[in-house]
């Protein structure tokens, strides 16, 4: 009895050790089968696993840099009144659109009306002046002419026969003479003068006239009015006396905007007039193509940028200022350089590295020199030639000197293909 439960304890110790032995074969095959597919293994091809690859090529490479920027009016000013008054009547309120030398807004000023008066009556009396002094210039040359006819009459007769004039006669004749010859200066004295305060008169009238002016506020250039501060009957200040003054109105041109960006101290140097720039504007849906028109030449020492403009033409008024626009600016372009696409290069302790597949279907690690790269391709200075062929995924299943089957694959391709069989 004890001999026959012995015998059947031994054999249900085989039994399970040979189930377990067959569960075990058939996981190792299952694992073997699922590291074939991994790494592209085919039957086919003797158990060579598959390696996607791309050629070293020839192509042009830029480096864009994307950042958003925004749009702010081509001028923009606040309007002060030259003179202080009251705003007799203003013309615009916001959002209006306005040419050159319309006018705004007008200004009472009585002060200003009273001292143009004056400086009127000035003028006109400075001419009366200028005319008197004319008329004592004639009279006085009159006065001259005479006396020295009869100076000259009484020397004459003397000298053809001396001693019928009496010597203080002649003396007293010479002496008027040269009397209304020092009133005939005086006279012209007196003219110069009153003509230079003509003039006085005339600029002091010019100046007032032109305070006058000031009192109709005009717009300085084309442009839409973005603010209004005053109302009509409002005292305003004049802009020069008095720092804290306010404005009348704000007025910005905005049929052409400047689009201004901040462009890093690292791409400052590349930056030139007429470099293109592509332009979006999310709010409005609209696409076009820009030319930078102008930059600071100098780095903001806060954000270590570099402001850059573009100006945007804006006849329709489809853009406001204020929006924000995404430029993407070209900053450098190489062109007709060795290239491999960007999931090639396995960077690792500042040195780049690519997995090379020689003629002989052989990987070949090698390290490379970099340049220039773009979202899909990366430059190459040194390391690898035109045609050769790089491995652009799955660097972890290969070894140095391993045998693949390469598959040349489109690099945008590369990583969705990696694991295929041919």
């Amino acid at each position: 009895m004890r001999i026959r439960r012995n015998t059947l304890l031994v054999f249900g110790a085989i039994l399970f050790c040979l189930m377990v032995a067959v569960w075990q074969v058939k996981r190792v095959r299952a694992g073997s089968a699922s590291h074939g597919k991994t790494v592209g293994v085919s039957s086919d091809n003797g158990g060579v696993p598959f390696a996607a690859v791309a050629p070293v090529t020839r192509a042009d490479i830029a480096n864009s840099l994307s950042v958003a920027g925004e749009f702010l009016p081509y001028q923009e000013v606040e309007i002060h009144a030259k003179v202080a008054g009251y705003i007799r009547k203003i013309n615009v309120d916001i959002g209006d659109r306005v040419k050159q030398g319309q006018v705004l807004a007008v200004l009472e000023v009585p002060e200003l009306v009273a001292e143009l008066l004056g400086a009127g009556a000035g003028v006109r009396h400075s001419q009366q002046e200028v005319q008197r002094a004319q008329n004592e210039v004639s009279r006085a040359e009159a006065d001259h002419a005479a006396v020295h006819s009869n100076a000259l009459r009484l020397k004459q007769a003397s000298t053809a026969r001396p001693g019928l004039i009496a010597e203080q006669e002649l003396d007293d004749a010479e002496a008027k003479d040269r009397a209304t010859q020092a009133q005939v200066e005086a006279a012209k004295s007196a003219l110069a003068g009153a003509r230079q305060q003509l003039e006085v008169s005339q600029a002091n009238n010019s100046q007032v006239s032109a305070m006058s002016d000031y009192a109709r506020i005009t717009a300085p250039f084309d442009g839409v009015v973005t603010w209004r501060y005053a109302d009509t009957g409002a005292l305003v200040q004049a802009g020069t006396s008095n720092s804290n003054s306010a404005p009348v109105v704000k007025l910005a041109q905005v049929n052409v905007l400047r689009l201004r960006i901040p462009v890093p101290e690292s791409l400052a140097a590349s930056v030139h007039i007429g470099q293109p720039a592509n332009v979006t504007v999310q709010a409005t849906g609209e696409h076009f193509t820009g030319r930078v028109t102008r930059f600071t030449d100098s780095l903001d020492r806060t954000t270590r940028t570099m402001q850059v403009e573009i100006d945007v033409p804006n006849e329709k008024y489809k853009l406001q200022p204020g929006m924000y626009a995404d430029v993407g600016l070209e900053v450098q372009r190489h062109t007709n350089v060795l290239t491999v696409p960007i999931q090639a290069v396995q960077r690792h302790d500042g040195k780049s590295r690519v997995l090379v597949v020689d003629p002989q279907d052989r990987v070949q690690p090698r390290e490379i020199q970099t340049g220039m790269e773009d979202p899909n391709r990366i430059e190459v200075l040194a390391g690898l030639a035109e045609g050769e062929r790089v491995v652009v995924a799955n660097f972890d299943s290969f070894h140095a000197g391993q045998l693949v089957g390469p598959k040349v694959t489109r690099f945008e391709e590369a990583t969705s293909e990696a694991g295929g069989t041919q």
